[in-house]
């Protein structure tokens, strides 16, 4: 029996409810998301969990390791032509971390099934590895079934930012991307201050929705507080009906708070004016951190100020920030030619 799923928002996102896919077990698997992850990180599984089973179409009961295999090589196929690859990975199809992203969404829900144990799941259906063995009687090794490259993500030079942000339109354009620029604010939690976040006196904000759910306090240039200002006092409806501090300016959702979508396309057209091929408001956040590190910001404070659990995500901006490495370097020669003795 075929299983093609239909992604439906019956409620508010990452509540009990909230997204469905019209599969019993599914929906109860992703009310179980819902009710301990944030409502990102559900619509992500629910939409990897559509892609999945419309690709399969096959009862979660009927869905084996030959069906995921399968997966992963559609996924793989070219998109736009043999030809056309991306330059960071060389691949023509899906990037292999999201095709690992939709593995492990499927992996999720078929680990629930079986700790139900009235689905009809015995095992898990998704490889863990690939095993090898190297020689006689050694211990078998596991291969990922999907490589991903690590990649650095892509700074935004100053003459870009200045053309970028002289291209934005208004105060609360600006503040949003100095928010992001000059504090290394994540989208979503740019999008989520209220009002009662702000503290202008001591030049903080207070991050209420970071990346699961971590609250932290961060201090922001004063150019941030300045443009605020200017977007409170002149621009921010003053019958705005909630207390998100970024809201619609115009249209009929008017003093609503303003979406994802529309920081995208506020970024898109700055960009486009701008001439600028590619900008994203991750990359903001990416420039801020490599700044702050190449200006002797030590890596636990941008740690803290970044929001990240493990200090191996911060240690990224040592390899952007060019100069670390090559004063690193350069001093390493100097002592270096200073012992030698004849040359090597």
């Amino acid at each position: 029996m075929a299983f093609v799923p239909e992604l439906v928002r019956v409620g508010e996102v990452g509540t009990v409810g909230g997204v469905r896919l019209g599969h019993p077990l599914v929906d109860a698997y992703l009310d179980l998301v819902a009710a301990r992850c944030r409502p990102n990180t559900v619509l992500a599984q629910a939409f990897d969990l559509k892609v999945f089973f419309t690709v399969v179409q096959l009862e979660p009961a009927q869905v084996r390791a030959a069906e995921v295999l399968a997966f992963i090589a559609a996924q793989r196929a070219p998109r736009r032509g043999r030809n056309v690859v991306r330059l960071e990975d060389g691949e023509a199809g899906l990037s292999a971390r999201t095709i690992k992203r939709r593995l492990a969404s499927v992996a999720g829900l078929f680990d629930y099934l079986i700790v139900r144990g009235d689905a009809g799941v015995n095992s898990n259906p998704v490889p863990r590895g690939l095993a090898t063995r190297r020689g006689g009687d050694r211990a078998v090794r596991g291969v990922p079934l999907i490589r991903a490259p690590r990649t650095l993500p892509r700074v935004i030079e100053p003459v870009d930012v200045d053309r970028f942000v002289a291209a934005l339109r208004t105060d609360r354009d600006r503040a949003m991307v100095d928010a992001m620029l000059l504090g290394g604010l994540r989208r979503c939690e740019v999008l989520s201050l209220r009002l009662q976040d702000i503290d202008p006196g001591r030049r903080r904000v207070f991050v209420t929705e970071g990346k699961g759910g971590h609250q932290r306090i961060v201090p922001v240039s004063g150019r941030f507080f300045d443009v605020l200002a200017g977007y409170l006092s002149a621009e921010r409806p003053v019958d705005a009906d909630t207390d998100a501090v970024f809201v619609v300016l115009k249209g009929p959702r008017r003093g609503g708070p303003l979406t994802a979508a529309g920081l995208d396309q506020i970024v898109a057209g700055a960009r486009g004016r701008a001439g600028i091929e590619h900008l994203t408001c991750h990359q903001l956040r990416h420039t801020c951190f490599t700044r702050l590190r190449e200006a002797g910001m030590a890596l636990e404070a941008i740690q803290a100020q970044a929001g990240h659990r493990s200090i191996e995500s911060t240690r990224l901006y040592l390899q952007l920030a060019n100069t670390w490495l090559a004063e690193e370097y350069a001093r390493a020669m100097q002592a270096i030619d200073a012992q030698a003795i004849g040359g090597w």
